[in-house]
Parts: C-alpha cells; sequence; structure tokens
C-alpha cells in the first residue's frame, strides 16, 4: 500500500468560491455556445461573427474555470459576465440569460468569499488552541 497524506483539521481544503464560480462558468459556457447557432438562424448575424462571439466567449470561460486559482481571473470573469448581458444586443434573451448569469457568478463570489473569510477564522481558532 502507498503512502497516504493526512490532513489535519488546519489544513484548508478546497476553495469553495473557486469551485462554485467554476461550475457557473462551465454552465454558462454551454449557454454562450447555444447562442452561436441562434445568432446565425434567428438573429441574422454573419457566420463568422456569430462563430468569434459565441464560441470565444464559451472558450474563454472554459478557459477561465480552468484558471480561478489566480485573483486576476475572477476580474476577467466579471468582464464575462458583462459580454453575456451585451450580447442580448444581438439576441435578446441574451439580456435574461446573461443576467440570470452574472446573478449566479456574484453569489458564487461572493458567497463562496465569506465562506472562505469565516473557514479561515475556524482554522485560526483551532490553531489557537483552548482559550
Amino acid at each position: 500500500m502507498g503512502e497516504q497524506t493526512a490532513t489535519t483539521a488546519t489544513t484548508p481544503g478546497r476553495s469553495p468560491r473557486r469551485g462554485m464560480c467554476a461550475a457557473v462558468l462551465c454552465l454558462e459556457a454551454i449557454t454562450l455556445g447555444l447562442t452561436t447557432p441562434v445568432m446565425i438562424s434567428i438573429s441574422d448575424v454573419d457566420t463568422g461573427t456569430a462563430l468569434g462571439i459565441g464560441l470565444g466567449l464559451m472558450l474563454v470561460c472554459l478557459l477561465l474555470a480552468g484558471m480561478l486559482r489566480a485573483e486576476w481571473a475572477y476580474a476577467v470573469g466579471w468582464a464575462v459576465q458583462l459580454a453575456a448581458v451585451a450580447l442580448g444586443l444581438l439576441v435578446p434573451l441574451m439580456f435574461f440569460l446573461g443576467a440570470l448569469f452574472a446573478l449566479l457568478w456574484g453569489t458564487a463570489y461572493f458567497l463562496g468569499r465569506k465562506i472562505e473569510r469565516e473557514r479561515a477564522a475556524a482554522y485560526a481558532a483551532f490553531d489557537a488552541g483552548p482559550a
């Protein structure tokens, strides 16, 4: 049997903010990818433009979901949310869907940060020992 690394109570686990935000970005990538045929067939957007916008935003979401270890990636995530809402200028339904994903992103971001702060405080209290 191989060695197993034991995690102690003072070792933080995975980032809840990163996990929740990555999940939102992955689901948003599907939605943004599916806007491509809608832009082509319903909104009469040029095929090249629709592919660049729809699949480009989809690719950004997927790449960004893997880069959330860096703090700057969250700022880019906010920019993606703005772009998704702005996509409503081409596909009016995206005003609603973009706003919905922006709400989900904001909830995941702020709730995840709160959980991280509370977790850090709990670990610090545990490390301090009995009072």
